[in-house]
């Protein structure tokens, strides 16, 4: 089965270097199509409502300090898995062609105005720890009505 960081990987060698932030948004967003378009996830770990929008803990762990990530540095990548088929690829590339062009920050504050992010932190303050998670099901609901990156 594919993961988080599988995806990841095929976003860096695609769009190139980027900021962690701008990398956690695109898998997100990947995740969000996905689940809006064919009603089953993308990959099976979930996001947690973090302060500067969804974060998979998975691939946080992989590039944990960095700033700035080059494909190549997500070691954990398709180890001893398949690699990502043509038509989840062109579903990843569905959305990253249209969001890669916006920075991370830009597309941290598009979750914070997104139903699903918002109602995670729902009790929290704008700079309290949450690692509530953001389920599937909100993201179903959610983005099958209000696709993000249609809107770009």
């Amino acid at each position: 089965m594919r993961t988080v960081v599988d995806v990841a990987a095929y976003i860096l060698d695609e769009y190139g270097p980027m900021t962690t932030m701008k990398l956690q948004k695109l898998a997100f967003y990947s995740q969000a199509h996905r689940l809006a378009t064919h009603n089953s996830p993308l990959f099976q770990e979930d996001f947690q409502a973090w302060v500067n929008g969804p974060v998979a803990p998975e691939l946080y762990r992989e590039h944990r300090g960095m700033f700035l990530i080059r494909p190549g540095d997500l070691s954990g990548a398709i180890k001893g898995r398949a690699p990502l088929g043509q038509a989840v690829k062109e579903e990843i590339d569905s959305v990253c062609s249209r969001l890669a062009k916006l920075t991370g920050n830009q597309l941290s504050a598009m979750t914070h105005r997104e139903a699903p992010w918002l109602d995670a932190r729902k009790g929290y303050g704008p700079s309290d720890y949450c690692d509530r998670v953001i389920s599937k099901s909100s993201i179903l609901s959610y983005y099958s009505a209000h696709p993000a990156w249609e809107a770009v």
